[in-house]
């Protein structure tokens, strides 16, 4: 069964997205619905407040890493079992990756692109600061630019009186756009952040629920949310998104997928992938644990900041975070480092991006880290960000030489004093760029890439895990 969806979107960063999106998933929940939470975009925190406010994983939409194609596959995977669905855009609602030989006029990864392709509804969150009448010629603007996406309503947030809300309303009414919501300025609710945007749910604890809860009770009071279920009227058509038949032509007998993985399975159902977790490593997507289970592993999570490397690990997966944040408690962890070592030397494959890449350096910030990739890592002066389109350089425990992936960087660290490895990736900005390391079977890069846009580099992990000799 299809799954109608509603896009929430705004004119610009910065508007009001994520509390309003958190807010109507977790009141409509309240409500009695089953919210299927998304995101568009690379984005690995914002599905975290999502989540804890369904009460199931939030899920990512991003036609640049995953491909056009897949975009309506991957949302009826995520739907199931749901009757509504809630997508959080990304910046502004025509905004995406910059590409002059682009001939479309929507941008590529843009929320536009995204709620086109759902064919969903999109409602415009307008922070109403600093606005009057004129926000009828910015509504008027952003309903009559592209006649493929369908504005449905407007919702104001961050309303000063009573009487301001009358003339935003006036404003509405002009263009004939209705308004679904006007919410007051609540400074309380804003979640902390640091360098890289919110502190993720995991790392903020209570307060995540805290704020979760809060942003659910503003949405309820301030919100019309029949005539949201309502104006998301039509459903998503087309076929979800299955994991064992990405993998079948790569792997001969892939196990069904399961929801549910219980902690601990018969071995001899495939290799063990112990996937690092915990507040030092949140960044993650989770068709990447499906799509490692369809390939008949047995995945296990553990926390690299108190935890031992699980009992016979035969491949280890460390994604994106924030080890900066914790890089003291991982130093620490004496024993985890020690055996990280000592499988890295034996040829454990080891899959590691951003953050898995620090913990594998000599040393972040002054603390001694795993010392599996000769370089040291810093804290640096700028944020590096955007989408990139790489080339494996080198054969590797995921690609060939010759691969071509489409990836993401988001980190504000650097590496210093690096040594010999060959390059994982090659790349072009103002520059070419050889970025990343591969030594024996392990691969590590600050390149972010979507598993469910390269489910070959899966199943030849899991493969490479399988010749392991634990």
């Amino acid at each position: 069964m299809s799954v109608p969806a509603v896009v929430i979107a705004a004119p610009a960063s910065g508007s009001g997205k994520t509390t309003l999106a958190t807010g109507l998933i977790g009141a409509l929940r309240k409500a009695g619905h089953r919210v299927a939470p998304f995101k568009v975009g690379p984005d690995y925190i914002d599905p975290g407040y999502h989540g804890l406010a369904a009460g199931r994983p939030g899920r990512n939409l991003d036609p640049v890493l995953v491909g056009e194609d897949r975009v309506v596959p991957l949302y009826q995977h995520g739907a199931r079992g749901c009757d509504i669905a809630v997508v959080e855009g990304v910046m502004g609602l025509f905004d995406g990756r910059i590409d002059e030989n682009r001939a479309d006029p929507i941008a590529e990864g843009s929320t536009a692109q995204v709620a086109g392709l759902l064919g969903a509804p999109v409602v415009l969150v307008v922070d109403a600061r600093g606005h009057s009448q004129s926000l009828a010629a910015l509504l008027h603007g952003f309903a009559t630019f592209d006649s493929g996406v369908r504005l449905g309503g407007v919702i104001l947030n961050r309303v000063g009186s009573e009487r301001h809300e009358q003339v935003l309303r006036a404003a509405c009414d002009r263009v004939g756009l209705p308004v679904l919501g006007a919410l007051p300025r609540m400074a309380e609710l804003e979640v902390p952040s640091r360098h890289l945007g919110l502190i993720p749910a995991v790392e903020h604890g209570t307060a995540a629920t805290t704020a979760v809860d809060a942003m659910t009770e503003l949405v309820a009071a301030h919100v019309d949310l029949r005539a949201i279920v309502a104006m998301a009227g039509g459903a998503v058509t087309g076929a979800a998104w299955d994991p064992s038949a990405e993998l079948a032509a790569a792997i001969g007998d892939s196990v069904p997928l399961d929801d549910s993985v219980p902690s601990e399975r018969d071995p001899a159902a495939g290799p063990l992938i112990a996937i690092a977790g915990g507040p030092a490593f949140t960044f993650g997507y989770a068709e990447h644990r499906e799509l490692l289970t369809a390939a008949g592993a047995e995945v296990v999570v553990f926390d690299p900041l108190v935890d031992e490397l699980p009992s016979g690990t035969a491949g280890l997966v460390l994604p994106g975070g924030f080890p900066e944040e914790h890089a003291g408690q991982l130093s620490a962890n004496h024993r985890l480092r020690t055996a990280i070592a000592e499988g890295a030397a034996r040829g454990l494959p080891i899959h590691a991006e951003c953050a898995g890449l620090l913990y594998l350096t000599r040393s972040l910030d002054g603390h001694q880290m795993a010392g599996v990739i000769d370089a040291d890592a810093e804290f640096g002066p700028r944020l590096t960000l955007g989408y990139r389109d790489a080339v494996a350089l080198h054969d590797s425990t995921l690609w060939r030489a010759g691969a071509r992936v489409r990836g993401h960087e988001f980190h504000r660290t650097r590496l210093v004093r690096t040594g010999p490895e060959h390059p994982a990736w090659g790349w072009r900005t103002t520059g070419s760029l050889a970025e990343g390391a591969i030594t024996r079977q392990v691969h590590a890069s600050y390149l972010h890439t979507h598993p469910a846009g390269n489910p070959d580099a899966i199943a030849r992990f899991v493969t490479a895990a399988r010749h392991f000799t634990v």
